[in-house]
């Protein structure tokens, strides 16, 4: 009987151990966002010995993949075990912060810090966190919390790498470099804060030197997946900002996020995100084989269909993309961004031209600029993808559709092209109504390129073609004293540049001089014959300038 007593106490002391170790692989595959792997070390304990503690670690790699109903079940099922059942009131809570439950999320974290061993810093770690990690992320509510725990155990190495990703969300560069710094120093094993280090000499575009410290990383376990990761968005920020550069960079960033796929998993989740790098990266052949990878594990996934959507839209196959693109805008539940409405919308302006390339279906036209409209009021920024579609439309001589592409980007007066914009619909807007009847022309709209050359004068009064075009609108809109005003100031900034300005501008300053003599030919013909000399000057054979001269005498 003693000998079966020892050998049991030693069982489960074995039993123990080995949990703990399994917990410990667990930990590391999540830190080397090996998910896959951990999900399967961690459900094999529950299976055998469940405990609270492996459920909350559970619940948490499913948050990361963005899979809330099964985070949930694991965390109710792991308040129900023992050994560590209160962690999970921390995955409840980051679900209430992601509801914008404040309050309920705060009543369980006093659950889990109630009664806590002074010493006791994990759990403080992990709020943290999940401030952090929610939708809306609370870096300063984690940096309190964190730094209330670091007073009582400053050399956590965890703790220093979560105050870390704090301060770097806060955007306090010289607090996180402290901590991670710390934070490795203390332990030399964790290699996230050391690639952290590299991370933010990244986000100060420093990017030679965080190149050399993930190769610092590299160095110490070159099987460490999430440094390739950083590696690869590194070169793609890095070619962004050296266009000479460009395709080399971005084919090591590709090939970087390649070696990450290798040594994590290739995981629906994880094929996901290699799709949205794909698409900062711009390699829409590779995200095609990539959705159509990701439909055979799961067909029903509907976020793949953004996916063929964008992919398909790239690559030519436009039915392909508004297919795939209506169906995922068009299912309730389903996390809608302003690209997906950017490229329906896309899709639907080019399937609205006609086989002819000029008869242009008027329901889809009007469907395709709400959706691209609706994807700018999601997020203003979006106004910097439209300046080249909007030009692509002027080539293709469909002014009123790039009219109403530049007229939506005018609506963010920080964009780059801003002033650009401005001009381009002016003169869409122009160009589409001056072969029109007066009675035909579209009064409003030019009403509104008028006000769009304004905005360019106030930003840029020396920039005599918003003169000139203001010219054009006002003889449009019969305002024969602002066109008079207009033209002349074109005129008072273009001449004096010399000859060879006045030549390479003559047409536009003849137009001036002879719309300037229209308006004068009644109430001073002195001035209408002086301004009609003028364009002969430039233009001896000038029809309307000869005839005018004609009636005038």
């Amino acid at each position: 009987m003693n000998k079966f007593k020892i050998f049991s106490i030693a069982f489960i002391v074995s039993a123990s151990v080995s949990h703990a170790q399994d917990i410990d692989q667990a930990k590391k595959a999540i830190d080397g966002e090996q998910y896959e792997n951990a999900k399967k070390i961690l459900k094999s304990i529950i299976n055998t010995k469940p405990n609270g503690k492996v459920a909350f670690l559970l619940g948490n790699i499913y948050l990361k993949q963005n899979i809330e109903d099964s985070a949930k079940v694991f965390f109710n099922k792991g308040l129900a075990l023992s050994d560590g059942a209160k962690f999970n009131n921390i995955g409840l809570a980051q679900l209430d912060l992601n509801a914008g439950n404040a309050a309920a999320a705060q009543a369980k974290f006093d659950i889990v810090t109630k009664d806590i061993k002074k010493k006791d810093t994990e759990e403080f770690v992990y709020i943290a966190r999940a401030y952090m990690n929610a939708d809306k992320p609370n870096y300063i509510s984690a940096i309190d919390v964190l730094n209330k725990a670091k007073a009582v155990n400053p050399n956590d190495a965890q703790l220093l790498l979560a105050l870390g990703d704090a301060y770097f969300g806060e955007k306090n560069q010289n607090d996180a470099y402290a901590s991670y710094r710390n934070a490795f120093n203390i332990d030399s094993s964790l290699l996230r804060a050391k690639m952290q280090l590299g991370v933010l000499l990244k986000g100060a575009k420093a990017y030679t030197e965080a190149v050399k410290a993930y190769d610092e990383v590299i160095a110490i376990d070159p099987n460490y997946g999430p440094v390739y990761r950083e590696l690869a968005e590194t070169y793609y920020l890095w070619g962004n900002n050296q266009p000479k550069n460009y395709n080399e960079y971005i084919q090591k960033a590709l090939g970087f996020y390649e070696k990450y796929m290798s040594l994590t998993d290739y995981s629906l989740s994880s094929r996901m995100r290699h799709a949205d790098f794909l698409i900062l990266a711009k390699d829409y052949k590779d995200l095609e084989i990539e959705a159509n990878k990701m439909k055979q594990l799961d067909k029903v996934n509907p976020r793949i269909l953004r996916y063929l959507g964008y992919s398909a839209f790239e690559n030519g196959n436009n039915d392909a993309a508004l297919a795939a693109l209506q169906e995922y805008v068009s299912k309730t539940g389903n996390k809608i961004i302003p690209y997906d409405y950017l490229y329906l919308g896309k899709a639907e302006l080019k399937k609205s031209i006609g086989a002819d390339g000029k008869t242009v279906d008027q329901t889809l036209k009007t469907s395709g600029l709400s959706d691209i409209s609706k994807a700018v009021v999601m997020e203003p920024l979006m106004t910097s993808e439209l300046n080249e579609m909007g030009k692509a439309y002027f080539g293709q001589k469909q002014y009123g559709i790039a009219a109403s592409l530049f007229e939506i980007a005018t609506s963010d007066p920080n964009s780059k092209t801003f002033l650009e914009d401005n001009v381009y619909y002016s003169i869409c807007v122009i160009t589409e109504n001056r072969s029109k009847d007066s009675k035909d022309m579209d009064k409003v709209a030019l009403g509104k390129a008028d006000k769009a050359m304004d905005s360019v004068i106030a930003q840029k009064p020396d920039y005599q073609e918003a003169y000139f075009y203001k010219g054009r609108i006002n003889t449009a809109l019969e305002n024969d004293e602002a066109m008079a005003v207009n033209y002349q100031k074109y005129l008072d900034l273009l001449l004096p540049k010399g000859a060879d300005e006045i030549t390479k501008n003559k047409a536009k300053i003849t137009e001036a001089y002879n719309h300037m003599a229209s308006h004068f030919a009644n109430s001073d013909k002195a001035k209408a014959k002086e301004l009609l000399n003028k364009t002969l000057a430039l233009d001896p054979t000038n029809t309307y300038a000869l005839e005018s001269l004609k009636l005038l005498k």
